[in-house]
């Protein structure tokens, strides 16, 4: 693969610069529990997804206004729950290192996605949230909304993903993709310390 043609690189945020899938699986656990919902049947669809999305699978019955009160109350659970949200491993050398502009594109809302990166110690230049775009991952909105933000065309951007969602997100908008935690995307990862070696080489 030719990675010279990359001008920017976008990331996923939990669980791909920030570990916080300890907290993410506790919120959707409790919350499972408050609305009769199996947990793991939850967690299955729940990551990288906005959680609209989930709810939506989970309880088809809602109205628009139920599931946006439960979406709600889900991302509530998210909020005070930083104890154990820390930078991925290699994260932090990674962007230091990094020349090329960067945005971090979630499917949290902006209180979350800034609550977690700031517990990680991130501080993202272009921050693009679910609330910047009319669809979450799997569209590609929120990819498109970045490259368009950092002024690079999306076919010379690296989506850097660890959720099937958002690799479908990134494909979408013509980027290339690198997944980590053993998916398959234009770039299989082992971790953000093999992309770090591949963009400096």
């Amino acid at each position: 693969m030719d990675l010279t043609i990359i001008e920017a690189v976008l990331f996923d945020m939990d669980g791909t610069l920030v570990d916080s899938d300890a907290a993410v699986e506790r919120a959707w656990r409790s919350w499972a529990a408050e609305y009769g919902v199996e947990p793991a049947a939850a967690l299955a669809v729940a990551h990288g997804a906005p959680a609209e999305r989930t709810v939506r699978l989970m309880l088809p019955e809602l109205d628009d206004a139920g599931v946006t009160q439960a979406a709600a109350r889900q991302l509530e659970l998210q909020y005070d729950d930083l104890s154990d949200v820390v930078p991925a491993p290699g994260a932090p050398e990674l962007l230091a290192s990094l020349r090329l502009p960067w945005a971090v594109v979630t499917s949290a809302d902006a209180q979350l996605a800034k609550a977690r990166l700031g517990a990680a110690g991130i501080a993202a230049p272009v921050l693009v949230t679910v609330e910047d775009v009319r669809a979450g991952k799997p569209d590609p909105e929120g990819y498109l909304r970045a490259a368009e933000l950092l002024g690079v065309a999306a076919r010379h951007c690296l989506v850097v993903e660890d959720a099937e969602v958002g690799i479908a997100a990134g494909h979408a908008t013509g980027a290339l993709v690198a997944a980590l935690k053993g998916l398959d995307g234009d770039l299989r990862l082992d971790n953000l310390a093999h992309l770090q070696r591949l963009l400096a080489g």
